[in-house]
């Protein structure tokens, strides 16, 4: 052991703790001399550094016990880290290919070490706010959300295994807690948390707060976020916990994991590619017009969502005589019956990414924590037209989710109001 109690490590006490660490120490070859160690967290939770030496490197992550962008005044719980440690083995057992390894994990310390994504790997949403586009987005993304919700179901697993794996993630109940306020509560209500463009958004945040009909939505989402063990989520899936290349997807960040509703993440996802696309017309100049990117945007967010209902589906089939216990195949005995499952199955599952997709949109604009891709917009007149813009298309889609089909005429509709 490294070190016997919790300490916050700086870059001089890291490499004395990477020496006392066999399984860091021999990704550096024992060699200790030419380290170069950045601290690079730009996250609100935690001191991320990264190591790198002539023969190896790695990212060395650190839970604090309170929010870093607030200060000990806000103080949140380090066990985040032994959470996180657990969802990206997991995940990372189901989806090798779009999870970083883990090298490492100290409970004592809340420290996990784990593969280095070496440049050009970029956070997905400075790539965004970039211009940028990414061919292989949907396919991995989709690929991703698949596998990991897909594997941690009941569609998967007998109720025994599930059980045991849900009462383990109901310790990351702190996170939970953080997650139900700044995305169900506070948005709604008169809170000092809360934040938005100012003077401009003050009758649109008052407007929030005075829909009823969407206090009704909210509740229903809040209910199934705290209520329903679906499957293993990551919990905070959106741009930011994504690193991306041309032709590589990382998805990093799991410390919000619990067993909760699957349309939670995608939608979270699928809400911050809305988000992105709202904002880039704050992001245009005479060199770019960001016409082509926006139409990316949309064309993606309709394929990661096309993309990961196939694969699901799939899985399912491909499984449908295996160990899950949802749907037992001496009851659901024929293709007719089963197809009729799936598509219930899926539908419903539609209409909660949905939702919480625009959830996840509305308390980024009115809430505590913002995204850059607005934040960005130097202008802030012009930012204040795009935030409107998304904030306008959320409350909308999180009231009438249910009268959508398909992703296509979600779309169609983003287009039209753009």
């Amino acid at each position: 052991m490294a070190f016997a109690e919790f300490r916050p490590l700086d870059e001089k006490s890291l490499v004395e703790y990477i020496k006392h660490t066999p399984a860091l120490a021999s990704k550096l070859g024992n060699k200790f001399d030419d380290l170069q160690i950045r601290e690079v967290g730009d996250g609100n939770l935690n001191f991320v550094y990264i190591v790198l030496g002539s023969t190896g490197s790695f990212v060395i992550k650190q839970a604090l016990p309170y929010i870093r962008c607030i200060g000990e005044s806000w103080p949140m719980t380090k066990e985040r880290a032994y959470f996180e440690a657990v969802a990206l083995k997991q995940h990372g057992h189901w989806c090798p290919d779009h999870v970083p390894e883990v090298y490492h994990f100290d409970r004592t310390m809340s420290l996990i070490g784990m593969r280095y994504l070496e440049p050009p790997h970029i956070i997905l949403r400075k790539g965004l706010i970039a211009g940028t586009e990414y061919p292989l987005l949907a396919e991995h993304m989709s690929e991703y959300m698949a596998r990991t919700l897909f594997c941690t179901s009941l569609l998967y697993h007998s109720t025994t295994e599930h059980k045991r794996a849900v009462a383990e993630f109901c310790g990351n109940v702190e996170m939970c807690r953080l997650t139900e306020q700044v995305v169900f509560s506070d948005p709604y209500k008169v809170s000092q948390y809360n934040r938005w463009n100012s003077p401009y958004l003050d009758a649109d945040a008052e407007a929030v707060r005075e829909d009823n009909d969407l206090k009704l939505e909210i509740a229903e989402l809040k209910s199934k976020f705290c209520e329903r063990a679906q499957a293993l989520v990551h919990g905070d899936l959106h741009t930011g916990s994504v690193m991306v290349t041309q032709d590589s997807t990382q998805v990093i960040d799991p410390e919000f994991a619990f067993y909760g509703p699957m349309g939670f993440d995608v939608g979270a996802f699928l809400g911050n590619l809305f988000l992105s696309f709202f904002s880039q017309d704050g992001h245009a100049n005479q060199g770019n017009d960001r016409k082509a990117c926006k139409e990316w945007i949309l064309q993606t967010t309709e394929e990661t969502w096309t993309l990961f209902q196939q694969k699901f589906v799939s899985l399912w089939n491909e499984h449908k005589n295996g160990s899950g216990e949802a749907y037992l195949p001496a009851i659901y005995n024929n293709d007719a019956l089963l197809e009729l499952v799936q598509r219930k199955f899926m539908k419903d599952l539609f209409h909660d990414t949905l939702g919480f997709g625009a959830a996840k949109m509305i308390r980024r604009i009115v809430g505590v924590a913002h995204v850059e891709d607005f934040e960005s917009i130097t202008d802030a007149s012009k930012r204040a037209d795009c935030e409107r813009r998304a904030l306008d298309f959320a409350r909308m889609l999180l009231k009438e989710r249910r009268k959508f089909e398909g992703i296509s005429e979600v779309v169609s509709l983003v287009r039209k109001l753009n």
